[in-house]
């Protein structure tokens, strides 16, 4: 099942409990980064670019029910 994306417009809301704010994503990403690696060989990522995303399961923190999500309007998104 496809999970939709939030956008600037939407939000998501769980359709069982009516949960607007926590849940849990997983999600799988296809990245290129640029390491930074320090002279004692601790690396920092100092460039992440973002190749492909792919959300798997959404998973509502309230009601514990899992790829339960509709996209909704966001208050004032003039939708």
């Amino acid at each position: 099942m496809a999970v939709p994306t939030p956008t600037t417009e939407t939000r998501w809301r769980c359709t069982l409990c009516g949960n607007l704010t926590r849940f849990d994503v997983t999600r799988s990403s296809k990245v290129v980064e640029y390491v930074h690696l320090d002279l004692a060989g601790a690396a920092n990522v100092e460039e992440q670019d973002v190749l492909s995303e792919n959300i798997e399961s959404v998973r509502c923190r309230w009601c514990n029910t899992v790829d339960e999500v509709e996209l909704v309007d966001r208050p004032g998104a003039g939708g």
